[in-house]
């Protein structure tokens, strides 16, 4: 009966396609953000850089079959075609191969294609590799005949462009480009032995897929290896692609259980015994989470990590003798981030490091061997993100917003610290920048947004800012976003109490009229993982929030304590083993004060999030019930304890030491509070956060007799947007059931 409801229900929201031409082009409905290309985006590239003197794009080639390989001069814009699309087409085939990614060599003699991609776990990092060569034409299908459709993983042309290093089936290979050669660098590679690549974990929670490095000069791999054989398996259910149900397994370390143990070794490109760096400590209770080649062919530069990920240790190793140096240390009471901004100056005598010692994310200039640290970007302010280095300028260009933590902008700076930052981006483009430089810093791409602004993407010349030409203006997105009932929308800080403010965003409804009292629906992540207050395009969830604003509702969101916000050490890590407490209070408080605000209806005040937002939402509905009316959480975390070791422990520590903080944290220990309105949804073939924990919840729910409504998608991961018709059914689900309980419109 409930499915017979919904698909009723459904049919009344988004209406028949064939009407979807007569619908007001002044409103957002379901059906134009979901089943129709009204709002779709243009985006520019993939694109690279060759040096200061252009950059290479594939265009649509003039026949209408494929796409060409395009030189672009960034002075002059004119283009030269440096790969027919026509030159694409494997030998026996009539089409050209569908271009999903692309590398240009140093020499620009080769060409190494990536096609036909399969997705694993979050991204589609498995696919075909080609090779052609620019000069004679050929083009040839790496892998050899033993490999698989789909099983090589990324594929890296040596730096001389003789040869391709690549993974499959959780071994390195290298194949020579001039007679197809191939060595096998690793033979012992496994479902639990995992060469060249990561396991989940890795994968997820420190964004590491691609295990392995050519050396500068092309003589040896260092790779990482990691030991899967302790780690317990999570059996996904999968109860409707079969007769007969059955189990997808998944090695997933739980907070406080066994991780698989890591390692990294350097091997000949020839072939060879493998030379094991000699890092410190249990390989299973501590982390390798970056390693690079240290500016030479001769070290290696690790970050290594404790288990408790509050003390990081920079390593240099030497990839002769495995022997290993500790030069930088970096520690915290609470947690140690992993440093993706470190450069190598001067030649390797120096380096750039980030770092929050001095209660703020500052960069320093560092010798080589740990000491002599330069500050180079000194205030009260944080960096957001290093973008590059340009050695011979002696400048470093980052991302940064000192006066506003919801925006970003381009500044540089002085590696030697001789000179104050200076702000590139003009003064009036308030809003997210962000930017590709060229390796000269002459030349950058520049993708702008605002909160409402679809990205405009433009070629621009440094450091004077000067816009050369637009690449992507979205034109078509901008104008249907002009066309739509908007209400005003501001940015503000509202007062939490004990000295806490927040910042927020709020959307009103077209016509608004501040005598009248509105509902209030909040948007929340509220973990530290991600911010939702920013001044950038949305997406899909800015135009279903303004969707509901033309209802009668009011949206906003806010930003409480632990969220990245570029606001300062403490402000971030304050939430360090109070997960879920801390950030509920602040919502809750903010909340309560906002519900002072003479045009809000207090009575009417509800909130919905995805992911640690959804953990949120279960977290302020159980432990301040009588501030929101209704909430809806997708994909919670119910019990902090089923999620994964690096994530969970990096913010709440390891739970056989303190398991009361864990106890705090988890929601479901709350549930019997629940007074207003609640919906769950998760998808059971969630590999991220695992289906698990809603059944647990729903069974502390059934305990305490608290009614709720709950929704499962049948083997939909973490983003539940699989199969036919999902993400239309998930979004009429929301708006469904908001409508039914938080009545909308001004009173």
């Amino acid at each position: 009966m409930r499915l017979n409801h919904l698909a009723a229900t459904l049919v009344i929201l988004v209406g028949a396609p064939a009407l979807a031409a007569q619908q007001d082009s002044s409103l957002v409905t379901l059906d134009r953000l979901f089943n129709s290309d009204d709002f779709s985006q243009d985006f520019f590239g993939p694109a690279r850089w060759l040096g200061d003197s252009g950059y290479t794009t594939f265009e649509a080639a003039p026949q209408g079959r494929g796409r060409d390989l395009v030189r672009t001069d960034p002075a002059t814009g004119q283009k030269q075609v440096l790969l027919a699309a026509s030159r694409l087409i494997p030998t026996g085939d009539s089409l050209p191969l569908p271009v999903e990614n692309f590398t240009v060599s140093s020499d620009g003699k080769q060409v190494l294609i990536y096609t036909n991609s399969q997705r694993v776990w979050r991204q589609k990092t498995r696919g075909d590799y080609w090779v052609l060569e620019v000069a004679t034409g050929k083009l040839r299908k790496l892998g050899g005949p033993e490999a698989k459709p789909s099983t090589l993983m990324f594929a890296k042309l040596s730096p001389q462009g003789d040869r391709v290093a690549y993974v499959r089936e959780n071994n390195i290979y290298v194949e020579r480009l001039k007679d197809g050669k191939i060595t096998r660098l690793t033979s012992d590679g496994s479902r639990t032995t995992i060469n060249g690549t990561f396991d989940w974990v890795y994968e997820e929670e420190f964004d590491d897929r691609d295990g392995f490095r050519w050396s500068p000069d092309g003589k040896r791999i260092a790779y990482w290896q990691l030991d899967a054989s302790g780690v317990r398996d999570f059996l996904l259910i999968n109860n409707t692609d079969s007769l007969y149900s059955f189990t997808k397994p998944v090695q997933y370390p739980k907070a406080g259980t066994t991780n698989s143990s890591c390692r990294v070794g350097v091997v000949d490109a020839n072939g060879g015994k493998t030379r094991w760096l000699e890092t410190p400590g249990d390989p299973r209770n501590t982390y390798i989470a970056r390693m690079e080649w240290a500016d030479n062919s001769d070290e290696v530069v690790l970050q290594h990590l404790n288990r408790l990920q509050n003390t990081l240790q920079l390593m240099l190793g030497d990839a002769k003798s495995g022997k290993v140096r500790t030069i930088l240390t970096d520690q915290d009471s609470a947690w140690v981030d992993v440093v993706d901004d470190m450069r190598w100056l001067d030649g390797g005598k120096r380096f750039t490091w980030v770092t929050e010692r001095d209660g703020w994310r500052h960069m320093y200039n560092v010798a080589r061997d740990g000491s002599d640290p330069r500050l180079i970007t000194p205030g009260n302010l944080d960096i957001a993100q290093v973008l590059t280095i340009d050695d011979k300028g002696g400048w470093v260009y980052y991302l940064a917003s000192p006066d506003n933590p919801t925006q970003r902008y381009l500044y540089r700076a002085k590696l030697d610290g001789s000179a104050p930052a200076e702000r590139l981006t003009p003064a009036d483009q308030p809003g997210t920048h962000n930017y590709s430089i060229a390796p000269g810093a002459a030349w950058a791409f520049h993708y702008f947004s605002a909160f409402g602004v679809p990205t405009v993407t433009e070629l621009v010349h440094l450091p004077d800012h000067k816009v050369v030409r637009t690449l992507v203006d979205n034109g078509k997105l901008k104008t249907a976003i002009a066309k739509l009932k908007r209400g005003p929308m501001n940015f503000f800080r509202v007062d939490a109490g004990n000295g806490v403010t927040l910042d927020g965003y709020v959307m009103l409804p077209p016509g608004f009229d501040s005598t009248l009292k509105y509902p209030v629906l909040f948007h929340v992540y509220g973990e530290p993982a991600a911010q939702t207050v920013v001044d950038t395009w949305g997406y899909n969830d800015y135009l279903w929030h303004l969707m509901l604003t033309q209802q009668g509702y009011v949206v906003m969101s806010l930003d409480n304590r632990g969220t990245p916000s570029l606001r300062g050490r403490e402000w971030r890590k304050c939430i360090y083993r109070k997960v879920g407490v801390l950030a509920s209070e602040d919502q809750a408080d903010a909340a309560r004060a906002i519900g002072r605000w003479k045009w809000v209806d207090s009575t009417r005040l509800g909130i919905w999030g995805w992911s640690g937002g959804g953990s949120t939402t279960l977290n302020v509905l159980f432990r301040d019930p009588e501030v929101y009316r209704m909430g809806m959480a997708v994909a919670p975390v119910p019990d902090v304890h089923l999620y994964d070791t690096i994530y969970q422990e990096r913010y709440m520590g390891l739970p056989q030491q303190n398991e009361e903080d864990y106890k705090r944290s988890s929601p479901l220990n709350f549930a019997a509070n629940l007074r207003g309105k609640l919906l769950v949804v998760h998808g059971s073939g969630d590999d991220n956060v695992h289906y698990q924990g809603t059944e647990r919840l729903i069974n502390a729910l059934v305990a305490a007799n608290r009614p709720f409504t709950m929704m499962e998608y049948p083997n939909r991961t973490h983003g539940i947007y699989e199969g036919e018709g999902t993400t239309l059914h998930l979004y009429s689900l929301l708006t469904r059931f908001l409508e039914e309980n938080l009545p909308v419109g001004g009173k």
